[in-house]
């Protein structure tokens, strides 16, 4: 029974990642081929695509009557997204929060919608639960981060992206399938291998599930890094936490009401978030060392989370 809910697990893992990167590669392509700015489309396009998995996985999380997993997925995945993702990409590249035609304050812009965007959360989350007016207020809130960063990033010339011709489609709607089915199948397993070891939903969702929901974020990361590409690794984490937050858990509270079992995780995001300033206010030598202790406190509170239980 484990050994066929880990393998599920891994096999929906694999389906997520694939799935998300065709569909950035996809919607990328889409987005360039009418114009689309590389920054608008990092903050937007490729931060959407790669918070499908944790988009579909907590929707289907809420639906199922699991919103420990839901949650545990959305937090998770924004603080493996700051203190993995973008502190090992700091570690590889500080350079990363230079780039792009604005040069850093454009980071510094949406490093700061990303915050709010954080705060705003933590605000809705004190009442103990996520109520269906708090998800209607998060997407209006999403909605207005959205027009302001595309306003702001449009005009920026547009950098290479590759265009596929019609393959682009085919990218875009199989990996999206792709997402889908691998969601359910993650979904199934996580909840197989909490109920036999007796984790809690939410601690499984911040841990196992949210690490792999947020594989995308850090393969498109660091390969945007390796191409040199620097400005579409920033915007996607930035928006890729502004995502999981404001679109994917205002959706599922719009579904069903999501409580908050501890209001120290909220804590703990917004932390790890206000955490992010020193890297990019900084110089490369302050930014290797601070994310270098981001990596050591993610591992930290991953321990004291299974500890804890």
């Amino acid at each position: 029974m484990i050994a066929a809910a880990v393998l599920l697990f891994v096999f929906g893992m694999g389906l997520l990642v694939k799935g998300a990167d065709y569909f950035v590669k996809g919607g990328g392509g889409l987005a360039a081929r009418y114009g689309v700015s590389s920054a608008t489309i990092g903050f937007t396009v490729i931060a959407f695509g790669t918070s499908l998995p944790e988009f579909v996985v907590s929707v289907n999380a809420v639906i199922s009557g699991n919103s420990g997993v839901a949650l545990g997925n959305a937090l998770g995945s924004n603080i493996a997204n700051i203190a993995l993702v973008l502190a090992l990409c700091a570690i590889i590249s500080p350079a990363m929060f230079m780039a792009g035609p604005s040069g850093k304050g454009r980071v510094e812009n949406e490093t700061i919608l990303m915050i709010a965007a954080t705060l705003f959360f933590a605000v809705l989350a004190i009442t103990g639960e996520l109520t269906r007016l708090s998800g209607v207020l998060m997407l209006i809130v999403f909605c207005i981060i959205l027009y302001i960063t595309v306003k702001k990033l449009g005009a920026e010339p547009v950098e290479r992206i590759e265009i596929h011709g019609r393959m682009d489609w085919v990218l875009t709607a199989g990996g999206l399938i792709a997402v889908i089915i691998g969601s359910q199948l993650v979904l199934d397993g996580a909840i197989t291998i909490a109920e036999a070891f007796g984790i809690p939903e939410f601690v499984i969702g911040m841990t196992i599930v949210a690490v792999g929901t947020s594989l995308p974020e850090l393969a498109t990361s660091l390969v945007a890094i390796l191409r040199g590409d620097l400005g579409i690794s920033a915007g996607n984490l930035m928006g890729s936490n502004i995502f999981n937050l404001l679109f994917v858990l205002g959706t599922g509270a719009l579904l069903r009401p999501i409580p908050i079992p501890a209001y120290t995780d909220v804590i703990v995001v917004v932390l790890f978030s206000l955490a992010v300033i020193p890297v990019v206010k900084g110089k490369p030598r302050i930014i290797r060392a601070w994310a270098s202790l981001l990596v050591v406190a993610y591992f930290a509170y991953m321990t004291a989370l299974y500890i804890g239980f």
